[in-house]
């Protein structure tokens, strides 16, 4: 679980709500009408911006922010380096029994193709299409939530507008004046909410993990290249250590 992105909904949500019960109460924010402009409505609009099987998918791409899959990279590092040293010295089709045991789905189909005799620039090639198709799905995903920030904001406008319209239509009665004020300046708080809190980082988080991956997934491609062109564990582990920041580069080797 990602606990920055936990603590962070936690508190602002903790922190709005608090100075909210401080006021007047959290009642007076709770307005059904204005939920359903801006729930509503952005939801609706999510569904005609983007296809039914990717808005079915809007629950699970919210829980990935929450708990994304974890990869540990040090330790797929020290893996890509036992099975150079194998490979080295007994030959890639060695390594058939550790892939079929494999549990890293893109590891696993690289080093097969590579056992199976496939040429390098084939392997790269397919791989590198796996990498940019699977970023393409994942950029998706945090449209949704992007999308879903600024629609939410502009249904908060048009219930604000909902809300003057009602209030000057019925300027003749005090009474009706306050409820039509609250569903305009409610529609508003809603919509900012949504799209400040979920929405933007929502997304600006799910950009990160997609990164995050396609590092990781860069990092197997060149461990499978070197592997394959026979290169030394050494050698290998010198290439993949690149990919980590300066504090984290640990040899085995020494």
């Amino acid at each position: 679980m990602d606990l920055g992105t936990v603590i962070g909904l936690v508190l602002i949500l903790a922190l709005l709500f608090g100075a909210m019960a401080m006021g007047v109460g959290i009642g007076p924010y709770i307005d059904i009408p204005s939920v359903l402009i801006v729930i509503g409505g952005s939801i609706g609009a999510l569904m005609v911006s983007f296809k039914p099987e990717q808005m079915k998918q809007f629950t699970k791409i919210f829980m990935i922010a929450i708990k994304p899959p974890q990869t540990d990279v040090a330790e797929l590092i020290k893996k890509l380096v036992e099975f150079a040293t194998k490979a080295r010295k007994d030959g890639i089709l060695a390594l058939e029994g550790d892939v079929n045991n494999e549990e890293n789905v893109f590891l696993k189909k690289g080093l097969s193709m590579a056992i199976d005799g496939n040429e390098p620039d084939t392997i790269r090639d397919l791989l590198e299409i796996d990498i940019e198709q699977t970023s393409n799905r994942h950029k998706v995903h945090s449209a949704i939530f992007n999308q879903w920030a600024g629609l939410a904001g502009a249904m908060g406008m048009i219930g604000t507008l909902i809300g003057l319209v009602a209030m000057l239509l019925n300027m003749a009665d005090p009474a009706a004046i306050g409820p039509s004020m609250a569903v305009a300046l409610l529609t508003t708080m809603y919509g900012a909410m949504i799209g400040n809190i979920f929405g933007a980082p929502i997304s600006n988080i799910l950009n990160i993990r997609n990164d995050e991956e396609n590092i990781v997934k860069e990092m197997i491609l060149t461990g499978i290249m070197s592997i394959q062109s026979g290169d030394s564990p050494r050698v290998l582990e010198a290439k993949l250590l690149v990919y980590l920041p300066p504090a984290q580069r640990v040899s085995q080797f020494e």
